[in-house]
């Protein structure tokens, strides 16, 4: 069994604090203030779409809803998923969203809400025991595409074109070969991620971590080497993409949190080179804010701002999460263990 099927899920605890509800931009003394979401789930899915809505998904089949800014949470995750582990989630509004569980076999499952979560319908059950499931993305409200890891030598892709209503297994045709040991890290819901008609996913595992691109919605894919460095619990956990086709990779090894020398890396040219400055420590969700050249990153020991595109970055925060997402407005959200969601704040 891969080392990311094994991630542990942390329950201990209720978080909750007082919520500044005004966006942060990039200036200024960042950090984040903690929503009380009640539960002690860990949320490595997450979901925002604006200042007022979330959305976040997690251990033992609990995903949370948000209409107000984060003052309160409801829990409005699938009856029948109470023993899954969600972790990834996308959601277009307050009441349609997507969400993906993972495990061996029907463990990785496909759910859709056009309810705001009153009712869900399982829109996909895996049937292959080698398949397993790690994120998901939507290259818009109905193209969709979700990532498995090898089977038969190859990386798997399913594909809705109907909002995630209906999947098909994607040919394998057009999917290079993985190599020995790869897989991806199903950490943060951005192993798999898509803008401006592109999509790339991202792997470690085996001798180099690497990333693939489709610009063709998931049928063919291309793939490049990149110098983060990979191993059996190392390799690339999360990317960030934009319109543009600018790109940033973070990641470490999560068995040693606290050392990865070289684990954040930006694309530019078709080429992937390691950050100058770099977090130092594992991290397991990054996030572009706006169209600048602001991104974040967050991990189990700390937070990260870049404001050069990837090239550096700076320590802003030492809480632990395990992802992060901004959305238009500039609203950008982080989630975690021990049912942490927070919302980043700045401070003059």
């Amino acid at each position: 069994m891969t080392l990311q099927r094994t991630l542990s899920i942390a329950l201990a605890g209720v978080v909750a604090a007082a919520l500044v509800p005004a966006p942060a931009q990039a200036g200024g003394k960042l950090g984040w203030e903690l929503t009380p979401t009640g539960t002690a789930a860990r949320f490595r899915g997450l979901a925002p779409v604006s200042s007022s809505v979330a959305w976040v998904a997690g251990s033992a089949g609990t995903v949370l809803r948000t209409v107000d800014g984060g003052r309160s949470w409801a829990s409005v995750g699938p009856a029948d998923a109470a023993g899954l582990e969600f972790r990834d989630i996308t959601a277009f509004d307050a009441r349609n969203a997507v969400a993906l569980t993972i495990g061996n076999g029907p463990d990785s499952r496909l759910y859709a809400t056009s309810d705001g979560g009153r009712s869900w319908t399982e829109t996909f059950r895996n049937a292959d025991p080698v398949a397993f499931y790690d994120c998901l993305t939507f290259l818009d409200r109905r193209h969709g595409l979700a990532l498995s890891d090898p089977v038969d030598g190859k990386f798997r892709i399913l594909a809705t074109r109907d909002g995630g209503r209906s999947w098909q297994v994607q040919s394998p045709a057009g999917m290079p070969d993985a190599v020995t040991g790869e897989f991806a890290f199903a950490a943060s819901g951005t192993c798999l991620v898509s803008a401006g008609g592109k999509a790339m996913f991202a792997t470690g595992g085996g001798a180099a971590s690497r990333v693939f691109t489709s610009r063709d919605g998931g049928r063919h894919w291309s793939v490049t080497t990149t110098p983060v460095p990979s191993g059996p619990s190392a390799g690339i956990y999360s990317l960030a993409l934009k319109r543009s086709g600018e790109a940033l990779a973070v990641g470490g090894d999560y068995t040693a949190p606290t050392a990865a020398p070289a684990g954040a890396a930006y694309l530019k040219h078709r080429t992937w080179t390691v950050a100058r400055t770099v977090p130092g420590e594992y991290r397991s969700g990054s996030a572009w804010l706006g169209r600048g050249d602001t991104a974040l990153a967050v991990g189990p020991t700390g937070s990260d701002i870049s404001r050069d595109g990837g090239r550096s970055w700076t320590r802003f925060d030492t809480g632990s999460f395990d992802a992060v997402e901004c959305t238009a407005d500039g609203t950008c959200w982080s989630s975690g263990e021990k049912g942490r969601v927070a919302r980043l704040t700045r401070s003059h």
